[in-house]
């Protein structure tokens, strides 16, 4: 591959796919281990007492952000009292640790996959064509941070719960999938048929 500035050598296409499907994969692996254990967890007992005010799509996708270390702003009022606080869903009490891992592997995964299509050979073509799996992760992300809002009121009663939208945006859109993505790059370029 070369990086000398020619787009038609760019993995533009690979990118969009790998980093595109890392996403969306990554978001229905935690929707899966979530909605199996929604009732025994906190964001269970939460989502239950929000009426109307959300559907379970919103809160896979605080979980999926969560484990990119991208806390959920809630915020409850009740007749003026109440407040604002960042949770994580992710550890402790809520769901396995192992969320962390989902977003890890599968940008490994798409980096690995464009240094794969293109062929790369040296540490540095792996990293720079691993690490155009970042625009359409970065545009899922962006979209998922204003999309995963939940909201209700009634007597007296507020309550809101979202994504924090910088960490959203900068930590899940561009941090992560830029590190994991050249680091599957770089394994690309070092790994696979006819290499030591």
């Amino acid at each position: 591959m070369s990086t000398s500035g020619d787009s038609d050598d760019l993995p533009l296409v690979e990118g969009a796919i790998a980093g595109a499907a890392a996403w969306i994969v990554g978001y229905l692996l935690t929707g899966l281990l979530v909605l199996v254990r929604l009732e025994d967890t906190e964001l269970g007992e939460l989502s239950s007492n929000v009426d109307g005010g959300g559907n379970g799509f919103e809160f896979v996708g605080w979980v999926f952000f969560n484990s990119h270390f991208v806390d959920t702003v809630v915020e409850a009022d009740f007749l003026g009292f109440g407040g604002s606080s960042t949770t994580s869903f992710v550890g402790g009490d809520g769901f396995t640790a192992l969320l962390y891992l989902v977003p890890v592997a599968l940008l490994v995964g798409a980096g690995l996959a464009v240094g794969r299509a293109r062929g790369v050979d040296g540490t540095t073509d792996g990293a720079v064509a691993g690490v155009f799996v970042v625009p359409p992760y970065l545009v899922l992300s962006t979209v998922g941070a204003l999309l995963f809002r939940v909201s209700t009121e009634g007597l007296g009663a507020s309550f809101s719960g979202r994504p924090e939208l910088l960490p959203a945006i900068l930590l899940a859109g561009v941090v992560f999938p830029a590190v994991f993505g050249a680091i599957g790059g770089i394994v690309a370029a070092h790994t696979g048929p006819g290499r030591e």
